[in-house]
């Protein structure tokens, strides 16, 4: 029997392994683990990871790491291209069936809520349309009033979305006061509004942590960045003519660094400003994620050993695939 099919399901619905968590919690690693031991092929859950030439300040995994696991949606698009959630959502359903339909376990692995909440409940994205003289109005605003005002126009009608934007993603915070100006409905009144059915035999884990070791994790991260050569990287793309009105470059570690680039601000303020961004950004992780009800968490403590937490991974898995009765032994590995 193959992989895929020891994860039965009495609809029949193909299966689908999703891994979720914030930033710097130790996805990558174990997700490899898990791969391994159940014949998965990774598909990046990552908004940022879609782009290529952004390696060092997404954290995207390396051919070395893989260790021959297939991995998906990476390096599929240069930085000047608009990707979208629901490009990746028509992109991602295809490889789930081409995934299944080889045998293997499509594993969902990655940060961005609203992405992989799209696959998981097959979200539909109307078309809204576009008012190209209302999004210019409000440049014009946050030209003259800074992204703090334009954010704080978002909080007033949607505070909910307000709450899963930062200030400085100024195209995603337009977009949302665009989509209340076209239809009347906020964004997040037509997210409520989807089905919460899968298509998918769904199996969600989450990874959750202490919050001072996870911040503790994130600000040793960057320091990793930034000894691996982000400052070099982000010069590179700047010098490629990209710009901080790119999507790609309002990710974080971008946008920080191309302003210090631009003589805005300090080396050490922009390293400062990063971490305390990202940490902002775990946190907002965390609440989209708690409003995904079905997730099985896991806590990490702050010497986990990668045996124990295969185990409770292997547990979960067990719990909900009927067909899942191949035991794989608890081992000693590294620590993550």
């Amino acid at each position: 029997m193959n992989k895929a099919g020891l994860f039965r399901h009495p609809g029949d619905k193909p299966p689908l392994l999703v891994l979720l968590g914030p930033t710097a919690i130790g996805k990558t690693g174990l997700s490899v683990e898990i791969a391994k031991r159940y014949g998965c092929e990774i598909i990046s859950g990552d908004s940022m990871q879609v782009y290529r030439g952004m390696d060092i300040g997404t954290a995207k995994i390396t051919r070395e790491e893989m260790q021959g696991v297939p991995h998906h949606m990476l390096d599929i698009c240069e930085p000047d291209y608009p990707f979208s959630v629901a490009e990746f959502q028509e992109r991602v359903r295809q490889l789930i069936f081409d995934i299944s339909s080889r045998g293997a376990v499509p594993f969902i692995v990655g940060g961005t809520g609203l992405y992989i909440e799209s696959i998981c409940y097959d979200f539909q994205f109307s078309e809204v349309g576009s008012d190209e003289e209302f999004r210019e109005e409000q440049r014009r605003f946050l030209e003259e009033f800074g992204p703090e005002a334009l954010h704080t126009r978002l909080a007033e009608i949607d505070p909910d979305s307000a709450g899963r934007l930062h200030a400085n993603d100024t195209r995603r915070v337009i977009r949302a006061l665009e989509v209340f100006h076209l239809t009347g409905r906020t964004l997040t009144e037509q997210l409520a509004g989807q089905t919460r059915e899968s298509p998918y035999n769904l199996c969600l884990v989450g990874l959750t942590m202490d919050r001072d070791i996870l911040y503790n994790r994130i600000e040793a991260r960057i320091d990793q960045m930034m000894d691996q050569g982000l400052v070099d990287e982000v010069r590179g793309l700047m010098a490629r003519g990209l710009t901080r009105s790119h999507i790609s470059m309002q990710g974080l570690g971008y946008k920080e660094i191309a302003a210090y680039l631009e003589q805005e601000t300090t080396l050490p303020e922009a390293v400062r400003l990063l971490k305390r961004d990202t940490r902002h950004f775990a946190k907002r992780q965390l609440s989209w994620f708690r409003h995904m009800k079905e997730i099985n968490w896991i806590e990490i403590p702050e010497h986990a050993k990668l045996s124990r937490i295969l185990h409770k991974f292997h547990e979960i898995l067990a719990g909900k695939f009927e067909g899942l009765t191949e035991y794989i032994g608890e081992h000693e590995y590294p620590q993550i």
